[in-house]
């Protein structure tokens, strides 16, 4: 597959997220649709890392010092590397806000984000 395929793939889940974010009012499914939009952000950095690094790793010329190839290998990895800090931030997101939607579930009988706002005061 193409990176572009990825990409299409990617754009398109995150729309999906946006428009789940966006048009919800369950709070536990604005989560998930958050947790969607995070998740296409990892296949783009994972795709890019994959088709770009390598294509330019691999177009270095043949005098090139050992210190440049070093780096070009070092930067192999950093979609993945970025894509594994993604999920670890999101994890710990989706621990907090389903605990806090269960607070709020416990004291309203409710998880609709519109009444949320009744809570300012």
């Amino acid at each position: 597959m193409a990176l572009e395929n990825f990409l299409i793939v990617s754009s398109i889940v995150f729309a999906i997220g946006l428009y789940g974010s966006l048009v919800n009012r369950n709070a536990i499914v604005v989560l998930m649709s958050i947790e969607l939009m995070l998740n296409a952000v990892n296949l783009a950095a994972v795709a890019f890392s994959r088709y770009i690094v390598p294509a330019a790793v691999t177009s270095l010329p043949h005098d090139t010092n050992l210190e440049t190839a070093k780096e070009a290998v070092q930067n192999l990895f950093v979609g993945h590397v970025f894509s594994i800090i993604v999920i670890a931030v999101a994890a710990a997101e989706i621990a907090i806000g389903l605990a806090i939607v269960i607070a709020i579930y416990r004291s309203r009988s409710s998880v609709d984000v519109t009444e949320l706002s009744e809570m300012k005061n």
